[in-house]
């Protein structure tokens, strides 16, 4: 059987779209780039079958290509429904890569093509939400013989991944890129900041300045989107549970209250906690007529969407990827995306320069657990340092850019204690 007979995909036809797409993305990831000539010197996957789950457009694309570069059987699905592109998938496939995905497929049909890229019987895995590492160990753990192991791409799935940790039940180790520094600092605050307002902007075609944004978090993710909010004009309010992280924003200049407080002034709430029901039903009670929802956290559970239609009226879409909810008292609240990640659902996601980092951290993180599994154990591990510093130092040569050295002296000065 050939790959466009196993796999399930919307349109082979729209292959050209997508490599188009895929060429671009690639034209800017130098350090991918690199790291994909050495897999191709190397063959560090040869023989093993690698097993995929991320936001399934043109930069996870690319990163598929890189790790079937290195000599691995590729079969790629999508992390959430909406932000899966058709013509990314056909482009995969024409190049020989299996593909398990559809823009928008319903509950059963996502969940089904996430078993179907199991069933591939992987050695190593890349998730993103814990979904694969989930569903092997609740669900079908006759695949769980072969895995030797995987990297972990998110916050959420790293949360999933330690409570596994904790009780017991993690059966393979996984390394938590999303704890990488090249990752969060500039991944979640620099990608998400953009990305964010790249869907809200292309999505409402609205003014951000002069308008209140809440954002609720203000984890790397959140700071980012605050910093984003602020330079496009917006009076920023920040919500947090965390006390040390809701001084940090205070000190940042940002205002401070409770969601419930929050909720009376905002214009635009955008949720980017990893947590449930952040933004609920007495929050809306009290919400201005025309307020905008958007999460950007992974899950769509940050909105409560139970208890924005029971207490709608009516319900419709306005414009593509805008439901809007009329309250029984006239007020109208607008929901982004069915509340699933607004930069990817209603956008195409990070910078490509941003995902550039990400993805070398991925796949190299790969590269490592494959090599060490025997040795991690069934543990979640933070990606080497070693592989953080090479990341940045590719990214800096791709930039022309330098920096310094300890020179000899210098180093035995900061190892001893005596010197002074």
């Amino acid at each position: 059987m050939g790959v466009l007979e196993r796999s399930v995909i919307a349109d082979i036809r729209l292959a050209p779209e997508g490599r188009l797409k895929i060429d671009w993305a690639a034209a800017h990831m130098p350090v991918l780039n690199r790291i994909r000539e050495r897999f191709e010197r190397e063959k560090p996957f040869a023989g093993l079958k690698v097993a995929i789950s991320l936001h399934l457009e043109a930069k996870t694309a690319y990163l598929a290509k890189v790790i079937a570069a290195g000599g691995a059987e590729v079969a790629i699905t999508g992390s959430n429904p909406l932000s899966t592109q058709d013509d990314v998938c056909a482009a995969l496939v024409e190049d020989g890569i299996t593909v398990f995905a559809k823009y928008n497929p319903g509950p059963e049909e996502y969940k089904e093509l996430l078993v179907r890229t199991l069933e591939t019987k992987p050695d190593l895995i890349i998730d993103d939400g814990g979904d694969l590492v989930a569903i092997l160990h609740a669900e079908r753990q006759d695949l769980l013989a072969n895995v030797r192991g995987g990297a972990e791409e998110t916050t959420t799935g790293i949360l999933r991944l330690k409570a596994m940790e904790r009780e017991g039940a993690l059966r393979f180790p996984m390394v938590a890129v999303n704890d990488a520094y090249c990752k969060y600092l500039f991944d979640n605050r620099y990608g998400t900041g953009q990305s964010v307002f790249d869907g809200i902007n292309r999505t409402t075609n609205l003014v951000i300045a002069g308008k209140t944004v809440v954002v609720c978090g203000y984890g790397w993710c959140g700071k980012g989107v605050a910093m984003r909010a602020k330079g496009l004009g917006a009076n920023v309010v920040v919500t947090e549970v965390n006390a040390i992280r809701a001084v940090e924003a205070y000190m940042d200049g940002f205002a401070v209250m409770p969601m419930i407080e929050a909720a009376k002034v905002g214009d635009i709430f955008i949720t980017v906690t990893g947590n449930r029901n952040v933004i609920r039903g007495e929050h809306y009670a009290v919400m201005k007529d025309g307020a905008l929802l958007a999460n950007a956290g992974h899950f769509d559970v940050e909105i409560s969407k139970p208890d924005l239609e029971a207490m709608a009226e009516s319900r419709r879409t306005v414009r593509k990827n805008i439901e809007e909810y009329r309250l029984k008292d006239g007020r109208r609240l607008y929901l982004l995306a069915e509340g699933r990640l607004v930069n990817l659902a209603a956008g195409d996601g990070h910078p490509a320069e941003i995902m550039d980092m990400t993805f070398a951290l991925q796949a190299l993180a790969l590269k490592y657990v494959n090599e060490s599994h025997e040795q991690i154990g069934r543990r979640v591990v933070n990606v080497p340092y070693e592989i953080d510093e090479e990341v940045a130092r590719l990214k800096l040569e791709s930039m022309g850019l330098s920096i310094d050295r300890l020179n000899d002296e210098q180093r035995k000065y900061l190892e001893s204690w005596q010197e002074h």
